[in-house]
């Protein structure tokens, strides 16, 4: 038997979502016709407002409602500090942890030149732009300590560093509350080689 054609569109479409399979989609599919309407309409009402509502802000890149996003408008922020990251949700943690009170430029991705992803589409130009503003004196490159994070920042280092800002890097090391034994060698090696004076 087969499925309604409407019914294999909306399984075909959830599964744009990461980590979801065809199992998964027709799973969900199946529960949102089956036991939750007033949860289907309100995801397709979010989902459609938030692709007509939502862009990227013209300064950080971020995702705002507005033109200049809340965070860029602060005026409690310090402007000559900007840090780096590769996602929201990057920029949420570093908010959270309460570390950092610069401003912000969400690169949407990181360089990954087999998956197609180059300078452009990480919108190195708009970094560059926004670099050169005359306020900002220091770039902070937080992005993950992924092979693909560390060709980022390392490529993103070198094309400051040619235009005469400071640039630094978050630094690696042990978690708050580890213990030696329980850390991987890399994690440890790389808390050695970044030890600090006290």
């Amino acid at each position: 038997m087969k499925n309604p054609a409407s019914l294999d569109e909306l399984i075909h479409a959830l599964r744009c979502l990461p980590g979801v399979g065809p199992r998964s989609a027709q799973r969900m599919a199946y529960h949102l016709l089956q036991r939750d309407h007033a949860g289907a309409k309100r995801l397709a009402n979010s989902l459609d407002y938030a692709l007509e509502h939502i862009s990227h802000c013209e300064k950080c890149n971020n995702f705002t409602e507005e033109v200049v996003c809340e965070l860029c408008r602060s005026e409690r922020r310090d402007a000559t500090l900007l840090c780096v990251v590769e996602m929201p949700a990057d920029l949420l943690m570093m908010e959270q942890a309460h570390c950092y009170k610069g401003m912000y430029f969400v690169l949407m991705g990181r360089l990954s030149p087999l998956d197609g992803i180059g300078p452009r589409e990480i919108h190195l130009d708009r970094l560059l732009k926004r670099t050169q503003d005359g306020v900002v004196r220091e770039v902070v490159l937080a992005t993950n300590f992924t092979v693909e994070g560390e060709a980022t920042a390392h490529y993103i280092g070198e094309l400051l560093h040619t235009k005469g800002l400071k640039v630094t890097r978050i630094a690696r090391g042990l978690p708050v509350g580890g213990e030696l034994e329980h850390v991987d060698s890399g994690t440890l090696a790389q808390a050695v080689i970044e030890r600090r004076a006290i």
